[in-house]
């Protein structure tokens, strides 16, 4: 199964809540609350972000975590980036990528074709349409979107 950490749900989820309120800065306990989990997990998240340059902190009285940048310049793409690294499908699929098999394999050209579509379609989704409350459109439109599935009374 291809899926995302808990950690990286999570920055989206601690991101899209500091994107709602974007004029003041967020202590991690206030976030912890707000989202309702664990103050270590938020803290830890929020530093991965600090460091990945999409929050800010400041110390003291006033201080706390805000937007390195507007949320509608922070996409999907870069939270996932900043907790589980660059987005590809398979290790040829990323700049930096190193396979034995790349020349014997016959499915690389293929396999970055679909990490390509992966990255842009995350790009595509801003931090500003996650924190939305509305459901999300896509502002790309997928072939997959016109499949439709046999019901299980056929299959």
């Amino acid at each position: 199964m291809l899926k995302l950490s808990k950690l990286t749900d999570y920055a989206a989820v601690v991101m899209a809540q500091i994107a709602r309120y974007p004029e003041q800065a967020h202590a991690a306990t206030e976030l912890a609350d707000a989202v309702q989990l664990p103050h270590p997990t938020v803290s830890k998240t929020l530093k991965m972000l600090v460091r990945a340059g999409l929050l800010e902190s400041r110390r003291g009285s006033l201080g706390g975590y805000r937007l390195a940048r507007p949320a509608a310049s922070i996409t999907a793409s870069d939270i996932i980036g900043a907790i589980e690294g660059p987005v590809a499908m398979t290790e040829c699929s990323h700049a930096d990528g190193d396979c034995d098999l790349v020349a014997t394999c016959g499915v690389a050209d293929n396999w970055q074709r679909v990490s390509l579509a992966i990255r842009t379609l995350l790009d595509s989704v801003t931090l500003a349409h996650l924190a939305e409350e509305a459901p999300l459109k896509l502002p790309v439109q997928l072939p997959i979107q016109s499949v439709t599935l046999a019901s299980r009374a056929e299959v």
